[in-house]
């Protein structure tokens, strides 16, 4: 085990519950920038573009997994959680990385990978050398179904489908049984019910922290406690493997052993699929020392149809609304919310709840981060968003690289579906959108690599791109910069009461946030209609316009009476402003 570096997290001041004033940047490094030519992003980009994060104004960098992987799930299959893959660099690479960051009054939390690991994982080599390694018992293993033949169709000890398409289930001939993954066979899932397994677990993240980092996002954290290993209605896994008994048990016990007795500072956020407002609740009750934030799925759900992901339908903004709107009732009083549009595992935010066109992208980008800005909850901010970076149009199957959709491709072609719809169904919700290079420049490469990229860089890179938007007051990113800042400046932002306006309402999205004797109202128009009256008290319109999306030269004047007043309140499209009284 290399020696531990001297950078100390008192680089960067800790205060308590500071997060709540905080805005997340997620970098996949993958794609993020590459610094040796290879077509790949690594450590060494991240550190070249430093001063763009800083510019922008964020606090904190989850950085997605760079640990060693055979890179099946392009890293989220570990094969060893204590050193960083060639791919990306090495160790002392990470040290410069972090030290630099904090530098910068920047965190950096890094992605936890414990539901599973790399089939290639030590862990799980010993796991299936013998049914009697000391190993065995941290994963799941299980004998075929009685009266079937393993490794024949049918014999899989649960009717289960991973979620990458498949069984659940990988017969392996060495001990005669079979190992559950429910990603892909190359992920087995590990069994936390073995408390040496947990004891490894949080020895690592003891080792991270020692070493530096400011914390952890857990990658599907609600799957580690499992219910019992039976047939579920369709073979979906969740009612089993979502939310177990013991999830708070070993939430709790990993604050104990890894955060507790630290300097205040950490950041703790859980990726939970499936979790409700009332889980949410009690996962993130500061006085339960779970979790300080989780992710949650409902709201990207919204435009899936009964088939599921893929089956695309359109999404109604009073059901968004409405979604939203819960989470922020019921995490008002006790627990914490986490705001995002989009990230690796999401197509881009703009393509998919805004305008994407030449017209309106601008504009509807800017629309979308002032509402999620402006909720309550901590901000995260996926890399390109701040660009306004769109989805890919992926030309064929080919061009696609994510497992999940070569699988689902596969898997829905070979049961007879048309595979121009299901082709269509990717283009819209792909991962791979998220995941195409980050668009620095209009040259060649979009300032990414000088090489060939692992995946097609955005033919658009030469209309959307950082080099042509750091400097413009007008553009995205600048826009980013002015919300950035202004939860850092005004605390209602960051803690005030959240109320939503006009639920019911298509084209408006209109809340109030309110601390003290200070109160903001947030009001976007998020379509294309062009003259949209928002139905709000006049004296909002004579209140003062903290913020726009308008650029200077087209902002309405300050009203004089109650009539202008009232007209003023119209918002054309893709229109946001925010107004402080």
């Amino acid at each position: 085990m290399p020696d531990l570096p001297a950078t100390a997290q008192a680089d960067v001041p800790p205060a308590r519950d500071w997060w709540k004033s905080a805005v997340v940047y997620q970098i996949y490094p993958r794609s993020f920038a590459d610094s040796d030519g290879d077509g790949v992003g690594d450590l060494g980009g991240i550190l070249s573009r430093l001063d763009h994060l800083q510019r922008l104004g964020v606090d904190v960098i989850w950085l997605s997994p760079v640990y060693r992987s055979p890179m099946d799930d392009n890293g989220y299959d570990i094969s060893d959680y204590q050193d960083i893959d060639p791919l990306f660099g090495t160790l002392a690479q990470f040290d410069d990385l972090l030290a630099a960051a904090h530098e910068r009054g920047i965190r950096i939390v890094m992605d936890l990978v414990v539901n599973h690991t790399s089939d290639e994982h030590a862990w799980f080599l010993d796991s299936r050398a013998s049914a009697d390694s000391p190993r065995r018992d941290w994963y799941w293993w299980r004998p075929p179904r009685p009266g079937h033949v393993g490794g024949q169709p049918g014999a899989e000890p649960t009717n289960w489908v991973s979620l990458f398409s498949g069984p659940a289930w990988q017969w392996d001939e060495t001990t005669g049984a079979y190992y559950l993954h429910l990603f892909s066979p190359k992920q087995p899932d590990l069994n936390w019910e073995n408390p040496e397994l947990r004891e490894a677990v949080y020895a690592m993240m003891r080792w991270w922290l020692d070493r530096g980092v400011d914390g952890f996002r857990m990658d599907v954290i609600n799957m580690i406690s499992k219910r019992e290993l039976v047939d579920t209605p369709g073979g979906d896994p969740a009612p089993a493997a979502f939310n177990g008994p013991r999830l708070h048990e070993f939430l709790a016990e990993m604050h104990r052993e890894v955060f507790a007795g630290r300097p205040p500072g950490l950041l703790t956020v859980g990726e939970m699929p499936s979790s409700t407002v009332e889980q949410a609740r009690l996962h993130t009750d500061p006085a339960r020392t779970e979790l300080d934030m989780i992710f949650q799925f409902e709201h990207v759900d919204l435009d899936s149809g009964p088939g599921g992901k893929w089956d695309v339908v359109p999404l109604r903004l009073s059901r968004l609304k409405a979604c939203l709107g819960r989470w922020q009732e019921g995490l008002a009083e006790v627990g914490w919310n986490s705001l995002y549009w989009g990230n690796h595992d999401q197509p881009r935010a703009v393509s998919r709840f805004g305008d994407d066109s030449p017209h309106h992208r601008v504009r509807s980008a800017t629309a979308l981060a002032t509402v999620l800005h402006l909720h309550r909850g901590t901000p995260y901010i996926y890399q390109g968003d701040e660009l306004g970076m769109t989805n890919a149009h992926f030309a064929t199957i080919d061009d696609f690289r994510d497992i999940e959709a070569l699988n689902h491709y596969r898997t829905a072609v070979a049961a007879g579906a048309d595979p121009v719809a299901v082709l269509d169904a990717l283009r819209r919700k792909g991962r791979d959108n998220a995941r195409t290079p980050m668009q620095w420049d209009a040259s060649p490469g979009a300032g990414f690599s000088s090489g060939d990229p692992w995946i097609e860089v955005n033919a658009n890179h030469v209309e959307i791109n950082a080099a042509d938007q750091v400097d413009d007051p007008d553009s995205v990113f600048a826009h980013h910069q002015r919300l950035i800042a202004l939860r850092h400046e005004e605390p209602v932002v960051a803690h005030g009461d959240f109320t939503m306006l006009l639920p019911e309402h298509e084209q408006l999205y209109v809340f109030t946030r309110s601390l003290g004797g200070r109160e903001l109202l947030v009001a976007a128009n998020l379509s294309s209609e062009q003259r949209v009256p928002v139905d709000v008290p006049a004296e909002w319109a004579r209140a003062e316009l903290v913020l726009t999306n308008v650029p200077s030269a087209a902002r309405p004047s300050q009203p004089d009476d109650a009539d202008e007043a009232a007209a003023a309140l119209v918002l054309g499209p893709w229109e946001a402003r925010i107004y402080r009284r």
